[in-house]
C-alpha cells in the first residue's frame, strides 16, 4: 500500500531530540542549566558558564563522573544525558595584585 502526500514518515524524532537540558553545579551548590545539543563542544559551555558566574574562563574546569571534561569533548561522547549534572571547579588564582 502506498503512502499518501499528507501522511507522515515513520517514527519521527521527538522535538528537541537532539538537545539536552544540562545542569552545571559549582562546590558552593550554585547550579545553572544549560540546553545543548548532544554535538556542541563542550567548551562552548565551560565558556558561557564562566561568563555568566562572572569568572576568567581560564579558572573553570568542568567535570563529569569524576572526570575532566576537554573542550573538544561532545555531551554525546561522553554519554551525557538529559538532565545529567556537570560539576563546575574554580581554580582560585593566587596572589596578590597591586
Amino acid at each position: 500500500m502506498a503512502m499518501s502526500d499528507n501522511e507522515a514518515p515513520a517514527a519521527p524524532k521527538p522535538e528537541g531530540a537532539d538537545q539536552l537540558n544540562i545542569k552545571v553545579k559549582d562546590g558552593d551548590g550554585n547550579e545553572v542549566f544549560f540546553k545543548v545539543k548532544k554535538s556542541t563542544r563542550l567548551g562552548k559551555l565551560r565558556k558561557a558558564y564562566a561568563e555568566r558566574m562572572g569568572k576568567p574562563e581560564n579558572t573553570v574546569r568542568f567535570l563529569y563522573d569524576g572526570t575532566r571534561v576537554n573542550d573538544d569533548d561532545t555531551a554525546e561522547s561522553l554519554e551525557i544525558e538529559d538532565q545529567d549534572e556537570i560539576d563546575a571547579m574554580v581554580e582560585q588564582l593566587g596572589g596578590v595584585r597591586a
